[in-house]
């Protein structure tokens, strides 16, 4: 069984990448600035793996959708105080919620595993060094 998910595994990554529609190098360059609105919060949402490169994942905020990741990604949202629930939907669906205050940034690691039939994901807030990292080693996919 370990060599069938070993076998699966290098399957998906040698069928190639996924591919998003992605930002332009603009919006990339200032979404990495990592400047918070005053009257807004703002989000980001990173891949920075490799790991299930040919897998696209939808991320849905309060329950809309907002864009898909592929691996080396990230998505940035501006959102108003308060409470805010962030999905990745994969072979799972991973929920992280988020207590946005104004003028702050969030940074939400979505994680890729090993699904049984896919990849899956988990959505975890990191501190804003990591998360700077991981979206600075990322590109900006386009977001709704």
């Amino acid at each position: 069984m370990k060599k069938l998910f070993v076998a699966a595994a290098i399957a998906v990554n040698l069928v190639g990448c996924a591919s998003v529609n992605m930002g332009t190098p603009q919006a990339d360059a200032a979404a990495k600035q990592f400047v918070a609105p005053a009257d807004k919060a703002g989000v980001y949402i990173y891949r920075n793996e490799s790991m299930g490169s040919a897998v696209k994942m939808d991320v849905d905020l309060d329950g809309k959708p907002i864009g898909q990741t592929v691996a080396k990604t990230y998505l940035y949202k501006e959102v108003p105080a308060g409470k805010h629930t962030i999905t990745s939907k994969a072979e799972n669906d991973s929920t992280v919620e988020v207590d946005a205050k104004p003028g702050m940034l969030y940074y939400v690691w979505q994680e890729v595993k090993m699904g049984v039939l896919s990849a899956r994901s988990k959505l975890q807030l990191v501190d804003a060094a990591t998360g700077k990292a991981g979206v600075s080693e990322s590109k900006l996919a386009e977001t709704k």
